[in-house]
Parts: C-alpha cells; sequence; structure tokens
C-alpha cells in the first residue's frame, strides 16, 4: 500500500481537514491547524506530503521521526500542527487496514467511555451562571469557563473581585460537586495570579488553566506555593521535549496536550505516558473538530491518567459551523451522564462526510483572534 494523494480543506468555522489516500482505496483523515493560522499550517503539510506520496502509511513511527528529525529546524506550532493532521491520517488509515478501533492498535482500552466537560461563557464571561445551570442540567457534570478579561501584570483588585463573583455564581447555580474549570488563558500575570488562585479556593474548582503563558512556567513554582487547587497547563506546547522541563519540576498537576498541536496521536501517547510517571493526569485540548476529538478518545482509551476531555460542541468560536456538522453520524458523539464512549469504528471510527467537507470548504474560512488592548493602548493577551 502507498500513499497516493494528501489534501487539505479550510472550512468554517476555523479548522483545516486533511484527507490522505492511498492506492488501495482506503483513506484516512487528520487534523492539521492552529487556530489563527490554518493556510500556514496547510502550506506545511503540503512540504511534508513531498515526502510522503509513494511511502507505505503503515510506517507510522518512521515517518513521524522523518518529518520531525528531517528538517535541520523542528518543533513549534507550525510544523507540529502538520505532522499532527498527517499522523492522525496514518492512524486512521492503519486502523481501517486492520478493520479495528486505533485504540487496539495502541495496546488496547483502559477504559469504555470519558468525561467530558462544556464551555460556557465567552471571551468575556458573563451571565455563566445560568449557562452553567443549562449545561448541567443536559448531563455534563463539569463545566469550563474564561476567569478574567484583560489582566495588566499588576491591575486592580476590582477585576479580581469581577472574576471571583463570576465563579461563585456559577459554584451557586450547580451545586458543590459539579467541576468548573477556570481558563486563566495566558492573561494573567504572575503578581495576579498568585493573588486570583488564592482567592478562587472557597469555590473548589476542579483545575485552574494556563495560570501564566507557557512560556512562563517557571512561574508555577511560586503559583503553586499559593494554591492547593490543581495547576493544568500545555495547550501551548507542543513536543514532549517541550513538557520535559515541566514534568520535572513538579509543580503541573494536569497535562493539556493537543492532539492537532502535539504532534497527534504518536506524540501524545508519548507524552501521557510521561505524565503518567509522574503521577500528572491528562485532559487533552481540543476546542477544535471532529477529527481531533476523535484522535484525542483513542490516546485517552489507552492513557490510564486520562480523566477528562475537552469538546467543542456549543463552543463560543464555532459560529457558523459546529463539531457534529461534518459527520456522517453524529451518534459516535452521543454524551450521556457527562461520558462518551470510545468510538468503535475502523480507524479513528467516525466517517466524514466528504461532499459537506468540499462544499464549506468553497466558502472556507479566515478566523483570525480578536486583538485586545489595555486602555493605556498597549497589547494585551487574548
Amino acid at each position: 500500500m502507498k500513499i497516493t494523494k494528501l489534501e487539505c480543506f479550510i472550512v468554517p468555522p476555523r479548522w483545516c481537514f486533511l484527507k490522505m489516500e492511498t492506492d488501495e482505496g482506503i483513506t484516512g483523515w487528520g487534523e492539521p491547524v492552529i487556530e489563527g493560522k490554518a493556510y500556514t499550517v496547510k502550506a506545511a503539510v503540503e512540504e511534508l506530503s513531498e515526502y510522503l506520496i509513494g511511502k507505505d502509511p503503515l510506517r507510522i513511527e518512521d515517518h513521524w521521526n522523518v518529518l520531525y528529525r528531517g528538517g535541520f529546524y523542528r518543533g513549534g506550532p507550525i510544523l507540529m500542527s502538520a505532522i499532527s493532521g498527517i499522523d492522525q491520517a496514518l492512524w486512521d488509515i492503519k486502523g481501517k487496514y486492520f478493520n479495528t478501533p486505533v485504540y487496539q492498535l495502541l495496546g488496547g482500552a483502559c477504559r469504555d467511555s470519558i468525561r467530558v466537560y462544556s464551555w460556557i461563557g465567552g471571551d468575556r464571561p458573563s451571565e455563566v451562571g445560568q449557562a452553567a445551570k443549562e449545561v448541567v442540567d443536559a448531563g455534563f457534570t463539569a463545566v469550563k469557563m474564561n476567569g478574567t478579561e484583560e489582566l495588566q501584570y499588576v491591575d486592580s483588585y476590582e477585576k479580581i473581585d469581577q472574576a471571583v463573583e463570576r465563579i461563585a455564581a456559577v459554584r451557586e447555580a450547580v451545586g458543590p460537586y459539579v467541576g468548573i474549570g477556570i481558563d486563566f488563558h495566558g492573561r494573567v500575570h504572575k503578581p495576579m495570579a498568585k493573588f486570583l488562585a488564592k482567592e478562587l479556593e472557597p469555590y473548589r474548582p476542579m483545575f485552574i488553566e494556563e495560570p501564566v503563558l507557557s512560556e512562563n512556567n517557571e512561574a508555577l513554582k511560586e503559583i503553586a506555593r499559593h494554591t492547593s487547587i490543581p495547576i493544568a497547563t500545555g495547550e501551548r506546547m507542543f513536543s514532549r521535549w517541550d513538557f520535559k522541563e515541566l514534568l520535572a519540576d513538579g509543580y503541573v498537576d494536569i497535562i493539556q496536550p493537543d492532539l492537532s498541536h502535539a504532534g497527534g496521536i504518536t506524540e501524545c501517547k508519548k507524552i501521557a505516558s510521561m505524565a503518567e510517571a509522574y503521577d500528572v493526569a491528562l485532559a487533552p485540548h481540543c476546542p477544535l473538530g471532529p477529527i481531533a476529538l476523535a484522535s484525542c478518545l483513542h490516546v485517552d482509551a489507552t492513557s490510564h491518567n486520562a480523566f477528562i476531555q475537552e469538546q467543542s460542541l456549543g463552543i463560543h468560536y464555532n459560529q457558523g459551523s459546529d463539531l457534529l456538522d461534518y459527520i456522517t453520524d453524529p451518534s459516535v458523539f452521543a454524551y450521556e451522564d457527562g461520558y462518551v464512549k470510545i468510538p468503535e469504528g475502523p480507524g479513528l471510527g467516525i466517517t466524514i462526510n466528504e461532499e459537506k467537507v468540499r462544499k464549506m470548504a468553497e466558502a472556507g474560512h479566515n478566523w483570525k483572534n480578536p486583538i485586545w488592548r489595555h486602555k493605556d493602548g498597549s497589547v494585551a493577551e487574548w
């Protein structure tokens, strides 16, 4: 079997899908994208495809190493996202070739389903209490929300109080035991993160996410001294080498590699195993589409330290198209009592509606994240 073609589709709301074809008629799908840089990742996939055409798709480990190590410059969001989508498509082909789910090829499942959480609120969260209640009434047992608007390095206690009031409203709306993930989104710098984390403790969050930017992970040591809330990070880290120092330092409790950013199934499975050796939990980042989510679920199925999965149904980014719009059988992601089952079909276990993909690719998208500024005119972290 040989790879014959790779074709990318830029589809709304902000995704890129990859179709990989073989000379035996087996096709695989991947989701190579960095939000806001979809066309750049598409170009990287097309460059990498020059090596892949004519190769045996079953040699996944070798292809991964060539794509990563074969270039003098390596790592980073663009290259690793391109490799991620290619890797997902290769696993999809391999599972279909052997007529088995990908998780079986990774050693078999250690769970039948995994807990999922639902996003509430938007970039500037408001009325989150009612939104949280609606999500919990729909069966979810955990929610995640942005904790703050933009914050200066040192900002006002008024903004801290506003953030705490929002979390308090969510806790009051959902009761004492629903999980609440609070995403700092890298908007909170170390001086404010220490104080905010301490103020949130009475509401017993499930975790605080990206309390500082990943390039400032050394600050997690000081933040961890100020709170007992589990600390999560990792969505802007792209390989096992990025995670190595974070895990060795010992101040993170939950890692969140993204299966469309951090080297795909092959690499994220290795990152998950590294984390398990440090007694660190896994909660893959996934505000993306159905191929990325399916890939996450196969890694979750085989990773003992996986405990919850992000998913994008109804997320505020998905305007115009949503998670289930591009698959022929939406029931594969049916949520029940806050859990989703691991897909059982061959490969990734989903069937992409190619006609829909091609039609939506005609419209495409040019999604960019907003540019925020502080009152003084300086650029703020979004």
